[in-house]
This record gives C-alpha cells, structure tokens and sequence, in this order.
C-alpha cells in the first residue's frame, strides 16, 4: 500500500523557524512555512493570492488584490503534527462530526499530502496556471482504523479574478471488492469584522439538524441566519450558492459548491472558545463558518467509483448594509454555468 508520508516536490526557502518567503516568482511556488512544514503559495497576476500546506492538504491562506486575509487562522493554532490547524479550510474525511473509532471529522486534516506531479486527466479543464494538485492514500496505520483503499486528489486553484477553488476527487481503490462510505465537510473558516454584524442568506425555510440539540430536525424560520449565541446546524437540501453578508466590511462572500447536498453553520461563541486550547477567547467575534458538506446521506463508492466535491469561493463588495442590495441577486449574479461545478 502507498503512502502519502512525504512530498514529491522539492520545496524552497528557508526551513528556520517560522515563515519563509518563497525563493522565486511565480504563479506556483514551494516553500517553508510555520515550524518547517512545506506550503504551496499561489499568486495570481492581480496580487490575490493562497497558501496550501501539505500537512492536511489545508488551505491556510486566501488574500485579495488588496492583500487582505479573507480566511480566518487562530493566533493560537498549532501547526504541528498530530493536531489539525485551527482555521483556513480543513478537510473532514472520511467522516464529519465524531463516530465510532475515528477521530474527530476524520483524518484527512492532520495527514501529510503529497503533490502529484502527473494527475490523471482532470474532469473540466482548466485555464489557470495558479493550481497545485495533491493526493493522499491511505498509511497502514490509516488502514487500522478505517480499512478501506482510497486515492483521494484534491485541487486547489485560484482564478484570474481572485476566486479560490477546491476540488476533491475519491476514489475506490479497494481490491476486496468491497464498497465504503463516507461524510465529507469542506470546514471554511472565514474572516468577518464582527460576527454581530454577519447574516447568511440562502438557507431560510430550510430543514436542519441542531448539533446542540443531539441533533434534532427543525426548520428555519428567519429570512436570514444571523447570530446571536453558539450556533452549530447541519442545513440539508441546501440551494448549490449561498452568500455569506458582513455588514461592516461591505463585503458579500459567495460559496457555491458541486456534489455537496448540506451546509454547516457554526460559530463556538465565548463559553466554547474559551474551552478550545488552540483558539483565542475572543477570536470567535472575528470568524464564521458555513462548510459545504455531505453529512446526512452518507456517500458510498464501489471499487472504481469515484466521487466529485467542488466548492468554489469568492468575495465581491456589497452595499446590502444601505439596504440597496437584494441578496437574491448577489446568489444568481454570483452563479457560474452549472456544468462547470456540478
């Protein structure tokens, strides 16, 4: 059985303490980053900009033109092995949430990864030149817990325009010829001003599950979610675009996502962040997550099968705080020919 214990790319810079900056120009570099661990930084001719570790296979970085962070990473992360970074976009695979004898949303985040030089033809071509492609199998200690043969490749790109794109390709590689399952979250943690001055569109009237609540069904009755203490839901059935609106910024991020049915919404609040070794006591005011997801049916591949899961982000100003701005239309102007993210 392959393993996914080192990278195939020579990395650049520094290996000191910290984050070295990448030794060349280009729309695709390697380099050092905290603690010594290789990241990928790719740049775009508009100065946007993200950074990917392998460890994790975890997107930690996502600036716009401006140079501004639109991801939110916790002062008080650990970039460290086995813990998974707090923040940016960890990937929960194969499950999301905490079952049986896996750890917590799986261990596909605090994996190494390695860069795969020759991937297999890629479903939909792409024109950018600011992409990695990663890939992850399984170690025999991976096999303990969760004895099934997969290949999982993720990219992660960023567009001419700044918007940043994953997408996860699982395979079944087992050979015994039997099926597995799984749930998958892309957990993105995002940087707000103030989560009081936060409201999600596009999941009003929809069924959720309260993960503080041992997971009851509801159905939400407000026209927007905003926040006003701990929430953590599982929105099901959920439209395949959803803004996420921060008055104070005047700024609207729009997730869309291919092969992802739910959407998770979650913010710790103070009582929970205080309780969190690896998160600031007030950081929960600066972050919101909304995840796409596939959490209440799980997936199940036959050896050979592979499935797709694509989220695609980007943020655009927005006047909605004048009231000027409909957020119907920030979901449909927003939209992108459905065969390219299904």
């Amino acid at each position: 059985m392959s393993t996914s214990s080192s990278a195939t790319a020579a990395a650049g810079g520094a290996g000191e303490e910290g984050a070295a900056q990448p030794q060349q120009v280009g729309p695709v570099q390697t380099c050092k980053g905290v603690n010594g661990l290789e990241k990928v930084v790719l740049r775009e001719v508009r100065s946007c900009s993200a950074e990917v570790y392998l460890y994790g296979g975890h997107v930690t970085s996502w600036k716009d033109e401006h140079g501004e962070e639109l991801l939110f990473v916790s002062n008080k992360a650990i970039f460290k092995p086995p813990k998974a970074i707090r923040g940016g976009i960890p990937i929960c695979f194969p499950q999301f949430s905490n079952f049986g004898n896996l750890e917590q949303h799986g261990f596909a985040r605090n994996r190494t990864w390695s860069i795969e030089n020759d991937p297999p033809p890629f479903p939909v071509p792409t024109s950018n030149r600011a992409y990695v492609d990663l890939i992850l199998t399984p170690t025999e200690e991976d096999l303990k817990i969760w004895p099934h043969s997969f290949e999982f490749r993720l990219r992660v790109a960023l567009g001419p325009g700044g918007d940043l794109m994953l997408t996860s390709r699982i395979r079944n590689t087992n050979t015994d010829g039997k099926p597995f399952s799984f749930t998958f979250a892309y957990h993105t943690y995002f940087s707000i001003s103030d989560i009081s001055e936060v409201r999600v569109e596009g999941l009003e009237t929809l069924d959720y599950l309260d993960n503080l609540q041992e997971r009851n069904r509801y159905t939400e009755q407000g026209d927007a979610i905003v926040f006003e203490s701990e929430l953590d839901r599982i929105y099901l059935g959920t439209p395949s675009k959803i803004a996420i609106i921060d008055h104070e910024k005047k700024r609207t991020f729009v997730v869309r996502k291919g092969g992802l049915p739910d959407a998770v919404v979650w913010n710790p609040w103070d009582k929970k962040a205080k309780a969190m070794s690896d998160f600031g006591d007030d950081e929960y005011k600066r972050m919101v997550c909304v995840e796409a997801a596939a959490i209440e049916k799980q997936i199940t591949l036959k050896p050979g099968e592979e499935w797709t899961g694509k989220l695609e982000l980007s943020a655009v100003p927005s006047s909605y705080y004048s009231g000027q701005l409909d957020p119907d239309r920030v979901l449909q102007d927003s939209s992108v020919p459905e065969d390219s993210i299904s």
